[in-house]
């Protein structure tokens, strides 16, 4: 894994913020290794006898870019957690010197996503994909959460959920702050405008359009555009 961040693109007189709160003061963090890795999905999969299905629950890119084959998508819903941008990213969609945001699931309320059947026969090789996607910063904790499918089947789905304690939390955010993040952050996979635009979009199509989620864009994008 290259453990290099990616110096910032944008030009700082074109690109500083006017809001006082950004960018934010974040503590020192460190990826994991390639050990810290395997020892986290070991202990998420430890259950699992490498043969059964398994279900992923994906509340924000996932939904649009999973990244890996799955033998059936279905809108589903947990409790307990709703979707939120809850986590700074240094690195995917923002740099340290201009942090961006991606969504995570955070305690209280529900949420409505996309649930994947994996086939458990050659999995491994995709969750190994999957980890190193989604828990660089061990930012998430992974949990086999319940969720009722659209057709109301219910199975435990594998959900990577915010932890409270991580370097990159960032708690509840005023609209100055993801306005002036949606006005300037970008990093190696694009903007966090564009990140949530995507998301908004995705959600809506598949038929559970997240009103607050749209909300919050409508409001920000067209201040940032002011």
């Amino acid at each position: 894994m290259n453990d290099k961040l990616p110096a910032s693109t944008l030009d700082p007189e074109t690109s500083a913020s006017p809001c006082p709160d950004y960018p934010p003061v974040l503590r020192e963090f460190a990826l994991l290794t390639e050990d810290q890795l395997v020892a986290s999905r070991e202990a998420t999969l430890a259950h699992w006898d490498r043969r059964s299905n398994l279900w992923l629950f994906g509340y924000g890119s996932l939904i649009w870019n999973p990244g890996l084959p799955t033998l059936e998508a279905v809108r589903g819903k947990i409790h307990g957690y709703h979707r939120g941008l809850y986590l700074w990213s240094r690195v995917n969609r923002g740099t340290p010197e201009q942090p961006g945001l991606v969504l995570a699931l955070d305690r209280g309320g529900s949420c409505t996503g996309m649930a994947f059947r994996l086939a458990g026969e050659g999995a491994v090789p995709h969750l190994e994909v999957l980890w190193r996607r989604e828990m660089p910063m061990g930012s998430y904790r992974p949990a086999w959460l319940p969720c009722t499918l659209a057709d109301g089947r219910r199975v435990d789905a594998l959900a990577f959920v915010m932890r409270r304690d991580a370097a990159s939390y960032t708690g509840k955010l005023a609209d100055p702050v993801v306005r002036a993040v949606f006005g300037c952050a970008c990093g190696r996979y694009g903007t966090t405008l564009n990140y949530v635009s995507r998301t908004v979009e995705a959600l809506r199509e598949s038929g559970m359009p997240d009103r607050a989620l749209e909300a919050l864009l409508r409001r920000c994008r067209a201040q940032a555009a002011e």
